[in-house]
């Protein structure tokens, strides 16, 4: 899902700032945060594959995903025949002209698997709200077409495709099952054939499923496939049905459920009404029958982009750094959690897709302004018992870690590989209330017993912040000339890949114990080895 407008101030960061001495006066008047990483306790932890990402079922197939901004005005492209190029795979209530057929992804791609590989251990979500409808084409020559009650056609080239890229990128699969019309008997009831075909090919051929879900976003059942006036109660039935054939076939597979999206106690929330005439199924009447589950999934998005506009949930660039906006993702979670508790008490949380905006993400969805919102989002939820955070997506519409045409990293893939390097397992309470200036997270320092790493994003477009650090570190601070910038800077140098897709260094700034300045609209990991913080041994 996604997001919406223009910024109105440019954000420009001096990078002499970022190490400027601060005279009393200065630092009286700006944020004065003091840090004590030797002594900061724990207070839960977190996958070593906490950050994972999404791979859309509908680019492994091809088909009809979100149509790029510049052609959002333009009648449909008229495409070659074959599965998924046709309206079929429009989600019901949904327009078609705010979708574009675009081949199937190259998961064989040298700088896509390099990059992805940065990332490992990772999770890769291969769902969506096409896998809802998808058939596996088990066959040496597939269908043109799909059956009928599909919408897309899986061949067994492309899910090899995706087993080795899975194997290869160390991130075993997270998916959902297909639940469409054509999975159902006459009764209307869930067959699991069409599952059991399907995963029976992948664990004969190496693939390894980690966790499923039985419905992607069933808050949207008809939209997502579902037959016509499907039910919570429809829901349940099914979900028994799901919830024994895995636990007797693949026992090892983590259950996870209801995977709800777009519920918070708030106005802005993008499930709330449902989609036109398409009736809303609530977590709270799905997850009345999910207690067997192991885990509770959920999606959030905080609205819907630019090209949703007829459904609203808009939001706008100029606030993507403004605590509103960057809360949103705790009211998603406060919701869920009640409904957690209520009806699978104890269970870890997994979101399962999230970005900035549905819908493919706003046209700055793909800039350094959209990198606060997901580091403060990860840094928020590991805080919250969220065992796994899965992005959406890795490389596909404005939302993507990666250019979906070139893989060139874009910012929040800069930001991604922070994380992966700096962040360990462990959450630690950094004792600092979140407020504009200082959004101030910490977790053990990956790799270093007794380290701690340290997150300080300063969302304040025009205030400084100080933070008084009495162990001295190493420093990563990123920034951009502009907020809007495809480019990111770490300690003032643009981060870009070199020959044969090899990833820059990443180092940090030797930094003094003491007084340090964050600028404005700048996002800092400090790395505190000498920390000797017991939580972290």
């Amino acid at each position: 899902m996604n997001l919406g407008n223009l910024l109105v101030t440019s954000g420009l960061v001096a990078v002499a700032m970022l190490a400027a001495p601060v005279s009393p006066a200065r630092a009286a008047a700006a944020h004065d945060v003091t840090l004590a990483p030797a002594s900061m306790p724990r207070i839960g932890a977190v996958s070593p594959r906490y950050q994972s990402y999404n791979v859309e079922m509908l680019e492994v197939t091809g088909g009809r995903f979100w149509k790029p901004y510049k052609d959002i005005a333009k009648p449909s492209a008229k495409t070659a025949g074959g599965a998924g190029s046709g309206a079929g795979d429009t989600p019901a209530g949904m327009s078609a002209d705010l979708y574009q057929y675009r081949p199937p992804i190259n998961l064989a791609n040298p700088r896509l698997r390099a990059l992805a590989a940065a990332l490992g251990p990772a999770y890769v979500r291969i769902s969506g709200t096409w896998a809802n409808t998808t058939y596996f084409a088990d066959t040496d020559t597939p269908p043109k077409e799909p059956p009928p009650g599909y919408g897309g056609v899986l061949t067994r080239k492309q899910w090899l495709g995706a087993i080795a890229f899975s194997n290869a990128v160390d991130a075993p699969i997270v998916t959902s099952m297909p639940i469409g019309v054509g999975t159902r008997g006459p009764d209307g009831v869930w067959r699991p054939d069409e599952a059991h075909r399907w995963l029976a090919f992948t664990e004969a051929h190496g693939g390894k499923i980690a966790a499923a879900e039985y419905f992607n976003e069933p808050t949207m059942a008809v939209m997502g496939g579902a037959p016509k006036g499907y039910t919570a109660a429809d829901f349940g039935r099914d979900f028994k049905i799901f919830e024994a054939f895995m636990r007797k076939d693949y026992p090892a597979v983590k259950l996870l459920a209801p995977g709800s999206v777009g519920e918070a106690d708030a106005k802005w929330a993008v499930a709330s009404g449902g989609y036109g005439d398409q009736p809303l199924l609530h977590a709270a009447d799905l997850a009345a029958y999910t207690g067997g589950a192991d885990a509770f999934s959920y999606h959030h998005y905080g609205a819907a982009s630019e090209r949703c506009a007829a459904m609203g949930h808009q939001t706008t660039a100029a606030q993507a750094l403004s605590e509103d906006w960057l809360g949103r993702t705790d009211q998603t979670l406060a919701f869920y959690r009640r409904v957690r508790d209520k009806y699978m008490p104890g269970k870890p949380f997994w979101l399962t897709e999230t970005a900035d905006a549905a819908c493919g993400g706003n046209p700055w969805g793909g800039t350094f302004l959209d990198t606060f919102r997901y580091l403060d989002q990860l840094g928020r939820l590991a805080r919250q018992d969220v065992f796994v955070v899965f992005h959406n997506t890795l490389a596909s519409s404005d939302y993507g870690l990666l250019d979906e045409n070139t893989f060139e990293p874009k910012p929040d893939y800069w930001a991604a590989l922070l994380w992966r390097k700096l962040m360990g397992t462990t959450v630690l309470d950094s004792g600092v209330p979140i407020a504009e200036g200082h959004h101030v997270y910490a977790q053990c320092l990956r790799g270093v017993p007794g380290g701690v790493a340290i997150l300080a994003i300063n969302n304040s477009r025009t205030e400084p912040t100080e933070l008084d650090l009495p162990i001295a570190s190493q420093r990563y601070t990123l920034s951009a000339a502009k907020l809007e910038d495809a480019n990111v800077q770490l300690n003032g140098h643009v981060l870009a890949l070199g020959a044969n897709n090899a990833l820059p260094a990443l180092d940090g700034k030797p930094t003094k114990a003491g007084h340090v300045s964050l600028a404005p609209a700048t996002i800092s990991f400090f790395a505190v080895e000498h920390a000797k913080n017991p939580a972290c041994h």
